[in-house]
């Protein structure tokens, strides 16, 4: 009893477990206790930092010595004819604190009413003892017959294991299951590899989501388990040190694989011992525990849970590598190889069964620049399906060559542009350089972002995952047979003079990330320094590093400023100063977005961005020196807007009495559409009516659901339209308010579904009509409340409140800044802080960033002049009080 996978503490010997009677009354609540007690001990035992393989074999140990108790005192004399069986990663010997102990009751024949209550009566009390028991009874014939149906269940069954009972059973099942007869080892193996690729797309094919499943994901703990059933199954190999024996790893692959399955096993186990359930995935819930508990602690400029994380992102990369190598080495020895000679494609590489291959093991060390020249050569040669193992290996031990010396080459220089400028393969080669460790040799600046993440919920993937991302949206903007995606977009890239300055630029971006200070700032002078080392002319390096440094600008302009402004337009294109950098600037923006955070992109967005563009390429085309006219844009919208109300039979006089009540700065902030559409709904106004106007659009032109609403009460409107919407799950894009000359209010919401999506359901229409018009028609004392709760990613992040107040002299208004926790309820609260300043809203731009809301208010006093000094500072304190009270709340 000195196997330390035994040692549970003194109170935990095998010998106790089965001196327990399973026939007493409390027997399954002693079994309980002893579980409990083992946990606590294990617990205890990790974060001592023992082995975390002793903890894991463990747990397999004391399960196997409970099952074997409890078998014996079930089945007496029947325990010869049946096998306890476990099956599954408890077959293999591995149980995590809170796993499922998944077993197989295998039975020479179809168990008879006395046999079945026996077997009922042993299952209901394991799972009394607080199991989390997975089972099956099965004969030989059913384990075969369903093999053959399932691969899942082969795979369960390659790793049996017997616990107690008939050994002789158990060898019959292993026979019938042979590989001649059930899944022969090339359909197995087949059938894994498709089946990982599968797993894997439902991860977006990325092991760098926000929050991954540390067993599933890509480069997970079931890409190793994928290598050891087929090593198993194929081989007969039960570990890696097997695998290393048999000539399929190399000594450092080896220790690398040990290392990632350790660190894997690590995390899991402490998602179990943290949550007290079994769950693999790495939540932001547990994220930071988890960092804590592994001793992580928050540096200068990155949080313990980011580096935590980073190593995470980075273990599951060398994980999938080796999944790769492996997975090629087996089907080479599974599948039979062609006697095709190899296809020479020059001096130094060929093409043998498929796969890239050098002549020689010896090419990098003479040759370097190969290690740039393969990657060319896979764009070249598409039919290739990859690189073959031992260039993969030869590879991996010549990056340290990729050093300033490699990096100052000329050849070197041009091959890499050769890459970027190629028709095809640009993205699929970087990401292969990036997986390869090529990339981060090549731009050492690169190689520091590599599985870095930031901690919030705006950016759904690590920095390099997601500026991979960016220049996959680039190139499928570039290639023609995606001009169905964003056709516009498209024509637009498509006549960009060197789309490579717009991969440059993706590159580094974000490559300054988690360096302190303005990372636009930082990775413009690391882009334009590389792109002159590259060979690049000084205009197109200054253009890369212009782009970097302006990556964010077009963006936050659209979303936090009033583009309909005349300023705001012409201060953008003196800012561009010309449309090919306003083109490149465009084509950039839209693909970080996209390539930020899968649901930030919308018809909403793709709508505002577009508008904005437009707006700013006619300015340009007029000439910086020719401002856009304020009274030229609002007599266009006029047209537009007459043209369309005359078509449905709206005569001038009418036209006119209903814009009579609206300002000159409405018709700069609508579309001749959404005037013509609004002056419907003031005209329907019967008489000196002040009921409430309420119109729901379902699919606007700006590929949202517009919302429009006439109230006589100006100050209270906002608030309530925003707690109906809000309390009905809706997402708010964007607010224009339009104070009517007869004290009223005219407002244009415009909203999406949660998940992005336009409204686009009948009954959700009327709902939204039926709970605004109940709200506008209200009481002005009744209460206000949103009762929907906020995310549970939401709740993870605690953002204080921010405002800044300033004043826009030339529209004669007050701008409020705010930065606060988004969540339920927040612009229904601002709302009625504002109604109790008697402040009067004249617009808003609502912009959310993860957990973060970004909006912009455009407030005047009930006169419409500028906020005084007083006033700005009393709503500014009431804001902060009210929302950090909700905050806290």
């Amino acid at each position: 009893m000195n196997d330390p996978a035994y040692q549970l503490g003194q109170w935990l010997w095998p010998e106790r477990l089965r001196a327990v009677n399973a026939g007493a009354a409390n027997a399954a609540s002693q079994y309980r206790d002893l579980l409990a007690q083992a946990g606590q001990d294990l617990r205890d035992r990790f974060i001592a930092e023992e082995s975390i393989e002793a903890l894991v074999r463990a747990r397999a140990r004391l399960i196997d010595a409970l099952l074997g108790a409890v078998w014996a005192q079930f089945t007496g004399t029947r325990s010869g004819a049946w096998a306890l069986v476990a099956v599954g990663g408890y077959g293999r010997g591995e149980l995590h604190p809170c796993s499922d102990v998944d077993v197989l009751i295998l039975v020479a024949a179809p168990p008879d009413a006395p046999a079945r209550e026996t077997l009922e009566q042993l299952v209901a009390f394991l799972w009394d003892t607080g199991l989390e028991l997975g089972h099956s009874v099965r004969t030989v014939d059913d384990c075969r017959r369903e093999c053959a149906a399932d691969v899942s269940v082969m795979t369960t069954l390659v790793e049996s294991r017997l616990i107690a009972g008939s050994s002789e059973l158990v060898a019959q099942m292993h026979a019938a299951l042979d590989a001649a007869g059930v899944w022969p080892i090339q359909e197995f193996f087949a059938a894994k590899v498709h089946e990982q690729q599968q797993r894997h797309l439902k991860a977006n094919d990325t092991a760098y989501n926000l929050e991954p499943n540390v067993k599933t994901g890509p480069g997970g703990l079931r890409d190793l388990q994928t290598i050891g059933w087929v090593a198993k199954r194929h081989f007969n190999c039960n570990t890696f040190e097997e695998l290393a024996a048999n000539g399929f790893l190399a000594p450092a692959e080896l220790r690398r694989l040990r290392a990632a399955q350790e660190f894997l096993w690590r995390v899991r186990f402490a998602l179990h011992v943290e949550t007290g359930r079994r769950e693999d995935r790495l939540l932001f819930d547990h994220q930071v525990r988890v960092a804590k508990l592994f001793g992580y602690e928050d540096a200068t400029y990155t949080l313990a849970v980011e580096q935590l994380m980073q190593r995470y992102y980075r273990t599951v990369m060398d994980v999938s590598l080796l999944n790769e190598l492996l997975l090629q080495l087996f089907r080479e020895a599974i599948a039979p190889v062609s006697n095709a000679p190899p296809q020479a494609l020059n001096a130094r590489f060929q093409i043998r069964d498929d796969y890239l291959e050098t002549v020689n093991d010896e090419i990098f060390a003479r040759y370097p620049a190969a290690l740039l020249e393969l990657f060319v050569l896979l764009q070249q040669n598409p039919s290739v399906r990859g690189v073959h193992a031992a260039t993969m290996r030869a590879l991996s031990r010549s990056l340290w060559l990729i050093d300033e010396e490699f990096r100052q080459n000329p050849r070197h220089h041009r091959l890499f542009i050769e890459l970027l400028r190629a028709p095809a393969g640009v993205t699929h080669e970087l990401r292969r350089m990036n997986t390869y460790g090529v990339l981060g040799r090549y731009i050492p600046a690169f190689g520091r972002i590599v599985g870095r993440m930031q901690y919030d919920l705006f950016h759904a993937y690590t920095v390099d995952a997601h500026t991979l991302f960016v220049l996959s949206n680039l190139r499928r903007l570039a290639i023609n047979r995606y001009d169905h995606e964003l056709p516009a977009l498209s024509a637009i890239m498509q006549t960009l003079p060197r789309p490579e300055l717009a991969y440059l630029a993706a590159l580094f971006h974000d490559i300054a990330k988690g360096r302190g200070g303005d990372h636009s700032e930082l990775g413009a002078v690391d882009a334009e320094a590389f792109c002159l080392e590259q060979g690049l002319s000084r205009y197109d390096a200054r253009l890369v590093a212009w782009l970097v440094r302006a990556h964010l600008k077009l963006s936050v302009t659209a979303q936090k400023q009033d583009i309909s402004d005349p300023e705001v337009i012409s201060s953008f294109a003196r800012f561009v100063g010309d449309e090919s950098h306003l083109d490149y600037l465009y084509m950039l923006t839209v693909s970080d977005v996209r390539g930020t955070n899968p649901k930030l992109w919308n018809s909403w967005k793709a709508s505002l961005f577009q508008e904005f563009y437009d707006r700013v390429k006619r300015a340009l085309r007029r000439g910086l020196e020719s401002p856009i006219d304020a009274q030229e844009l609002r007599d266009e919208t006029q047209v537009v807007a007459r043209r369309l109300l005359a078509q449905g039979g709206m005569s001038d006089v009418a036209i006119r009495n209903a814009w009579s009540i609206l300002d000159d700065g409405y018709f700069l902030r609508h579309t001749g559409e959404e005037v013509a559409w609004q002056t419907r709904l003031i005209a329907s106004r019967t008489g000196a009516s002040q009921e409430p106007v309420v119109a729901v659009q379902a699919e606007s032109e700006r590929g949202t659901t517009a919302v429009t609403t006439l109230t006589p009460d100006r100050l209270r409107s906002f608030a309530r339209v925003t707690a109906v919407l809000d309390q009905l799950g809706l997402t708010i894009v964007d607010a224009r308010i339009t104070p009517t000359t007869d004290g009223g209010s005219l407002d244009l919401y415009h909203v999406l579904e949660g998940d992005g999506a336009p409204l686009t359901h009948p009954e959700r229409i009327r709902d939204i009509d039926r709970a605004l018009r109940r709200a506008l028609v209200s009481a002005p004392d009744q209460s206000l409340a949103v009762t929907r709760r906020a995310s549970r990613q939401m709740r993870m992040f605690n953002t204080p409140t921010q405002i800044s107040v300033s004043v826009d002299d030339r529209n004669r208004r007050t701008v409020l800044e705010l930065i606060a926790g988004d969540r339920p309820g927040l612009l229904c609260d601002i709302g009625q802080v504002l109604l109790a300043e008697q402040v009067a809203l004249q617009g808003a731009k609502i912009m959310t960033v993860g957990e973060r809301a970004e909006d912009v208010f455009y407030v005047t006093d009930t006169q419409g002049a500028p906020l005084a000094d007083a006033a700005a500072q009393a709503l500014q304190s009431q804001l902060v009080a009210t929302l950090d009270k909700r905050r806290a709340a």
